[in-house]
């Protein structure tokens, strides 16, 4: 895998549906653990809710889970499931929290409420890609820094870190296609001068739907 879809940050919104209460939160994780802890931490929060229906996919072990909490067979945690597989979404947990307002929604409207509450959910922490980068350094004179320092994002790198001693020394992220391209002109820019090292690669986000 060369990038994936996530949840950008927590955060949560909520909307009454026939005076009940559906409050949709949503978080990234990174682990079964950290999904667990979450829907406990919602658990708790509102344990006085009627129903705490949750689901999360994970790409470690390929995991997807979830639970209807009391609601009935196939009429929340799926829905749930489902808008975050619709969204293509990995390594995210939702928790959509229901305070029944004492008139019945009817499997159909169970439906609709639990996906709602996904979605706005998931709105509100904001969708975000997350590509496989190289990260790189380079050692330059003080009159080349100018000149790449605007060659790296202009190749779509992003620069890191910059350090200012007896040279430069710029830290920057950059896909490995973009990195087959920016070395001719790194080259060109420098007379030769100067290399690109890679000294790791990492996920990095890259943009946001």
């Amino acid at each position: 895998m060369t990038q994936y879809k996530t949840l950008q940050a927590a955060a949560q919104d909520e909307f009454t549906e026939k005076r009940s209460r559906f409050i949709g939160y949503a978080r990234p994780v990174t682990s079964e653990q950290e999904a667990l802890d979450f829907i406990a931490e919602i658990k708790s929060k509102h344990w006085d809710a009627k129903h705490n229906v949750y689901a999360y996919c994970l790409r470690e072990g390929n995991i997807c889970r979830y639970s209807d909490d009391g609601e009935p067979s196939g009429t929340a945690g799926m829905p749930v499931l489902g808008v975050i597989q619709k969204s293509g979404l990995t390594d995210c947990a939702v928790v959509v929290t229901r305070y029944f307002g004492g008139i019945l929604l009817g499997g159909g409207g169970l439906v609709r409420a639990y996906s709602h509450g996904a979605s706005i959910g998931i709105a509100a922490a904001g969708i975000v890609t997350m590509r496989m980068c190289l990260i790189c350094r380079l050692s330059c004179d003080y009159n080349q820094y100018g000149r790449l320092a605007a060659l790296i994002p202009e190749c779509g790198g992003s620069v890191s870190e910059t350090s200012f001693g007896e040279c430069v020394e710029i830290s920057f992220i950059m896909s490995r296609e973009d990195l087959a391209r920016f070395e001719p002109k790194l080259a060109d820019a420098t007379g030769g001068s100067v290399r690109a090292d890679i000294a790791g690669e990492q996920f990095f986000a890259v943009n946001e739907d």
